[in-house]
C-alpha cells in the first residue's frame, strides 16, 4: 500500500477540526446555516495555512452529501467540485473552457463549485474572461479562489468576492497538533523537538508536518532534538547555551573555544550568528516580559533554563548584542574572512560591558562615535 504523507493524512476534513483558522471556519459554517452564501470567495494567505483544505471543506458543505461524494471532494476528484491549478492552467483558453463548462448544470445535487488555486497566476486575458462569468454567474455556480499573493489579483476580481485572510498559525497550535499526530503514529517525540519543528514551520502547518515526516522516515520510535539538529545541520542547543554562558561571564577564551566547536560541526559563521541572535532574543523577551510570557515558544524545561540564563543579562545589553549579531552576520556574508569576523563578534559580545565603559570614557573625553561593525573591517 502506498504511503500517504502526514500533511495529507492529517488534513482537516470538517469545520470543527480546522487548526488555527477557527474564525474563518465559524463564519463560513454560519453563512451556510443562515443561507447567506455568496457566489465567489477569495482565500488569501501564505502557503500551508489551510486555504485549499478550507475550500474543500466549504465545497463539501455546499455540494456534498453522501460519504463517497464527500471523500471525492476532499480528494479533489469530484465531478461537481472542480479544482483548477492556475499555475499550470493560466491561459485564456483554460478560462474559456471553465466558463463554457460552468453553464452546464451539476451532474448531481444543486451546485457546481470551482476551486481555483494560486489564482494570481492567471494571465490578464484569463482574468478578463473569468470576470465576465463572475459579474453574472449562473445560480448553480460558486467560485472559491485561493492565492498566496492577493496583491496580484486584479481589483475587479477582488471586488466581486468575499475575502478571507488566513493568518499564519501560531507555533503553539502547531506544536499541539504535532504532538497529537505523534501520538496517533505511535512515536514518542521530545517536547523540545516538537517546539523546534513548530518554530521552523514558520506559521505553516503543512511545512511543519512535512518536516516531521522527514524525521519519522527512519522509523525510530523516539525522536530527540538531536535528530532534528542532525537532519537540518542545526547548531547544538546545549553548545549554544554554553557559548551564551561564556559571554555572560565575559569569558572570551571559552566563548572562542565554544564558537570553534560550533563551526567544527559544519555550521557556517552566518548560521551560528543567526542562531545566537535568536537565542539572545528569547533571553531579552524573558528578561522584559517574565518567564510566563507567550512571546517565547519553549517547552517548560527549556523555558526554566533560559529564564535562569536571562538573569545574567540586562535588556539593553541583550538588545545591543542582537543588533551586533545581525550586523556581523551581514558582514560575514560579504567578507573574505568570515571566520575572523565570527571570532571578533564573539569577543565583542563577551566584552560588551567593557566596550560600554570605553564608549562612556570616550564620550566624556569629547568623542561621540560608538564602535560597531559597519563594513567588512572590524
Amino acid at each position: 500500500m502506498a504511503y500517504t504523507a502526514l500533511a495529507r493524512r492529517y488534513r482537516s476534513t470538517e469545520f470543527d477540526t480546522v487548526v488555527g483558522q477557527e474564525a474563518v471556519a465559524r463564519t463560513l459554517a454560519k453563512a451556510i446555516e443562515q443561507g447567506r452564501v455568496a457566489h465567489a470567495y477569495l482565500f488569501c494567505g501564505t502557503r500551508g495555512v489551510g486555504k485549499t483544505s478550507m475550500a474543500r471543506i466549504f465545497a463539501k458543505a455546499l455540494a456534498g452529501g453522501s460519504d463517497d461524494t464527500d471523500k471525492a471532494i476532499m480528494a479533489g476528484q469530484d465531478s461537481d467540485v472542480i479544482e483548477i491549478d492556475a499555475a499550470s492552467n493560466r491561459g485564456v483558453d483554460n478560462a474559456r473552457d471553465l466558463i463554457a463548462n460552468a453553464g452546464y448544470m451539476p451532474l448531481r445535487g444543486k451546485l457546481k463549485v470551482y476551486i481555483i488555486d494560486e489564482v494570481h497566476m492567471l494571465t490578464k486575458e484569463a482574468f478578463n474572461t473569468l470576470l465576465k462569468t463572475m459579474e453574472e454567474p449562473p445560480d448553480h455556480v460558486k467560485f472559491i479562489l485561493c492565492t498566496t499573493e492577493a496583491n496580484k489579483v486584479p481589483p475587479t476580481i477582488q471586488s466581486r468576492c468575499l475575502r478571507f485572510d488566513f493568518r499564519m498559525i501560531p507555533a503553539s497550535r502547531i506544536d499541539e497538533h504535532l504532538g497529537q499526530v505523534c501520538e496517533k503514529e505511535g512515536v514518542k517525540a521530545d517536547a523540545d523537538l516538537l517546539a523546534a519543528v513548530a518554530r521552523l514551520g514558520a506559521g505553516s502547518m503543512r511545512d511543519a508536518l512535512s518536516l516531521l515526516d522527514r524525521l519519522m522516515a527512519a522509523g525510530d520510535p523516539h525522536l530527540p532534538l538531536a535528530r532534528l539538529e542532525e537532519l537540518l545541520g542545526l547548531p547544538d542547543r546545549e553548545l549554544v547555551g554554553r557559548l551564551i554562558d561564556a559571554i555572560a561571564q565575559a569569558d572570551t577564551k571559552t566563548a572562542l573555544e565554544s564558537g570553534d566547536e560550533l563551526l567544527s560541526l559544519g555550521i557556517s559563521p552566518e548560521l551560528g550568528l543567526e542562531t545566537l541572535a535568536n537565542r539572545l532574543r528569547d533571553l531579552m523577551v524573558l528578561r522584559v516580559c517574565g518567564p510566563q510570557t507567550s512571546l517565547v515558544e519553549l517547552p517548560d524545561a527549556a523555558r526554566h533554563a533560559e529564564t535562569d540564563r536571562a538573569a545574567s543579562f540586562d535588556a539593553p545589553s541583550l538588545s545591543h548584542m542582537i543588533a551586533l549579531c545581525e550586523t556581523a552576520q551581514r558582514v560575514c556574508r560579504e567578507s573574505p574572512a568570515p571566520r575572523a569576523m565570527f571570532d571578533a563578534s564573539l569577543v565583542r559580545l563577551a566584552m560588551t560591558e567593557r566596550f560600554a565603559d570605553l564608549v562612556s570614557l570616550a564620550e566624556a573625553s569629547g568623542g561621540s562615535r560608538r564602535p560597531e561593525f559597519s563594513s567588512g573591517k572590524a
